[in-house]
């Protein structure tokens, strides 16, 4: 008899654990609080020269074509929807007397990726389409301290 009734109890808390996680609560059916931001299940990346989706990429390849320009030794101090800053080098190939027979030499940078969109095919991911390098020691030969990217998808 006590293993019926034992039973019984089990069916019974089980039925209404079920009960109570089958009825919506005020939180989850109130509308967003910021209609215009995605919803959190949406993940930001930024998509590399193979088309992969990364977060945090400890390098990633700026000169796709030719592999001269590389960002290195990245280090992420914030990642969100909305942007992802950190520091690294810039590894840049001076191409003397050619890119083959050239030589990498390393700058430090600040790094920011911002403005970010919906990556196409994609759903719940969007990426990052803009970089930003804010060089603090020194720069490769003719470029500014900060310099924009523009970031495929």
């Amino acid at each position: 008899m006590r293993g019926k009734a034992f039973g019984n109890a089990v069916v019974v808390c089980a039925a209404s654990a079920l009960a109570v996680a089958a009825v919506p609560t005020a939180a989850s059916s109130a509308p967003p609080a910021h209609p215009s931001a995605p919803p959190p299940s949406v993940r930001t990346v930024v998509v590399d020269c193979f088309s992969q989706p990364r977060v945090r990429p400890d390098d990633f390849l700026l000169a796709c074509g030719d592999g001269n320009n590389r960002l290195v030794s990245l280090r992420w101090t914030r990642w969100d929807r909305a942007s992802a800053e950190g520091t690294g080098l810039d590894a840049v190939n001076d191409c003397r007397p050619y890119c083959a027979a050239g030589t990498f030499h390393t700058y430090p940078v600040r790094v920011r990726l911002d403005r970010p969109k919906s990556l196409q095919g994609q759903p719940g991911l969007q990426h990052f389409t803009r970089l930003r390098l804010d060089y603090t020691d020194g720069t490769p030969a003719q470029t500014h301290r900060v310099v924009y990217h523009a970031l495929w998808d």
